[in-house]
């Protein structure tokens, strides 16, 4: 067990570098995604976005980010995913219309927090209008302090960082469009189990 002392060091370096003091998820808060390459574990935050991240939890439990597109992949930024209503691969997948649809689920009111966009956090995409967010998310390959403050972060990578990193790149020039693009094979939260 670290002493009180060694606690409030460790909190006071974790601020003076900007370190993040993570701590793993609960299992209630934990989406496991298997990519092809293996799991991908996100730790969630409910004590940011609480009503993001329920919305999230109920579109996993549905099933609806199964075979889901990573439809918009931006090498060095991020890798964004989610549209359930467009993006299933295996029912539906329009890839002219990915990245333009949601779920059958309203659009959440901003959920905006001082958490910043760094390497692995999760965030929620959305339209020009903030309160837009519905389905689709997106992983951090890099800090992006340009979106901090404007997108809900629900989340952060845990564990399997490097699989996000080999996920298939899009088109710079085509705003990150991919063709013939990665997917999520099979998303869970892992207090239901397997």
């Amino acid at each position: 067990m670290l002493s009180r002392r060694l606690v409030s060091a460790l909190i006071v370096t974790a601020a003076l570098t900007g370190a993040s003091t993570a701590i793993a998820a609960s299992p209630e808060d934990t989406m496991i995604i298997t990519l092809k390459g293996g799991d991908v574990t996100v730790g969630l935050r409910p004590d940011l976005a609480p009503k993001h991240v329920a919305q999230i939890k109920a579109l996993v439990r549905e099933g609806a980010y199964d075979n889901v597109a990573f439809h918009r992949v931006i090498d060095g930024f991020m890798a964004q995913t989610g549209d359930v209503q467009f993006g299933d691969m295996e029912s539906g997948y329009n890839a002219q219309r990915a990245g333009t649809g949601g779920s059958d689920k309203p659009d959440l009111p901003a959920e905006f927090s001082k958490e910043p966009f760094k390497r692995g956090v999760v965030g929620m995409a959305r339209a020009q209008n903030p309160n837009s967010a519905n389905s689709q998310f997106f992983i951090m390959f890099a800090p992006a302090p340009s979106l901090d403050g404007k997108y809900t972060v629900v989340g952060e990578v845990e564990k399997g960082m490097e699989l996000v990193d080999k996920i298939k790149k899009g088109d710079a020039a085509a705003n990150g469009s991919v063709d013939k693009p990665d997917r999520m094979i099979k998303v869970r939260i892992q207090a239901d189990g397997k």
